[in-house]
């Protein structure tokens, strides 16, 4: 080769190289927009769990409207229909005492107290009150697929959160309790909805809920009453719970409202930790969500419940047991994400 070629010939390798190069880049360039635009990545995004455990509370939610009240046990009048009211309130407080493993009356339930879940005698608001049972019951539920009376509806609660035994209808404990709930209702006219009852409204997440989460969650923020294991701390005499066992043998059973993750996050986002009100919460949404599906990810007592939701069409977006009709897992009916489930059940957005 003459030496005057090769200057020529070092350009042309270099130019080649750049050229190579830049073919290399653009070919990365064009699988990137292609995998984005045909193969998404839809992994739920990184959650950090030590972040989401420590952080503090929320700012005061959006309602600040306050809960409609309950009337003053002062005016429960001094005769043996107050007497029943007052037996009621307490069967209601104080249910372990009368119907516990250790009860006076019987030994139907599993030692919690009906205001475990419904707080402060099924007054306090967006924390399960009873405020509008008397207005609302008799009705229909899908959930049982006929006409539900207020018996039938403290008898659901006694079989399935208190993993027990149905009380008779014309017993004096039943007739109690729901003179008591009638009461709290009396000046409440047949059909009105008032503010405070049922749960508060909380976002879907967009991932699912997540329980390694929410065991981070449920370590820094529950533990310290519930216990670490979740079996709650008894009371002194041992008869009945300071803080409810939140799983195991003498929690609530799987067929409990409270089972669903929707209905124990929209819970413990209004009334927990202890001393949590509706407008002042202490948990993030997140930490709502995650805590609530750590919880009801633990072993419970099983409840064979063949004849719920006979129409299963109707069945809760995160009813976490099938069949179905859509092509959903049951593990994501369970913990999320919901959305996707309720765009393709329009008729149950108004459950959320």
């Amino acid at each position: 080769m003459e030496p005057s070629e090769e200057p020529i010939v070092a350009r042309l390798s270099g130019l080649v190289q750049v050229l190579l190069l830049i073919t290399v880049a653009l070919a990365l360039v064009v699988t990137t927009v292609l995998i984005q635009l045909y193969w998404p990545n839809t992994a739920a995004p990184a959650v950090s769990v030590a972040n989401e455990a420590s952080q503090g509370p929320p700012p005061p939610g959006s309602y600040h409207r306050p809960a409609t009240p309950a009337p003053d046990t002062a005016t429960i009048p001094r005769t043996a229909a107050g007497w029943q009211i007052r037996y009621g309130r307490n069967l209601i407080a104080h249910t372990a005492r009368y119907l516990g493993p250790q009860g006076s009356v019987a030994h139907l339930t599993n030692g919690m107290n009906c205001q475990n879940c419904h707080l402060d005698a099924g007054t306090k608001g967006f924390a399960n009150n009873y405020l509008a049972v008397a207005a609302t019951y008799p009705k229909l539920r899908a959930r049982s697929g006929t006409m539900v009376t207020t018996q039938l509806r403290v008898n659901d609660c006694i079989e399935r959160s208190l993993n027990g035994r149905a009380l008779d209808d014309s017993s004096r404990e039943m007739c109690a309790i729901v003179a008591y709930i009638n009461w709290l209702g009396h000046d409440i006219p047949k059909g009105k909805k008032v503010y405070g009852t049922g749960f508060t409204k909380l976002a879907y997440l967009p991932r699912a809920a997540d329980p390694i989460v929410g065991k981070a969650v449920f370590a820094a923020k529950c533990q310290s009453c519930h216990g670490p294991n979740g079996e709650g701390k008894p009371q002194a005499d041992g008869r009945e719970y300071q803080y409810p066992p939140l799983w195991g043998r003498h929690s609530y059973n799987d067929g409990a409202g409270l089972y669903r993750v929707t209905n124990l996050a929209k819970y413990v986002k209004a009334a927990m930790p202890f001393g949590t009100t509706f407008d002042h919460p202490q948990l993030t949404d997140e930490q709502a969500w995650d805590v609530a599906a750590f919880v009801n990810s633990q072993p419970r007592p099983h409840l064979n419940t063949p004849r719920d939701w006979p129409n299963i069409s109707k069945k809760p977006v995160d009813h976490p047991f099938g069949p179905y009709t859509d092509s959903f897992s049951a593990r994501q009916h369970k913990y999320g994400p919901y959305q996707p489930i309720e765009d393709a059940h329009p008729q149950l957005a108004k459950a959320n």
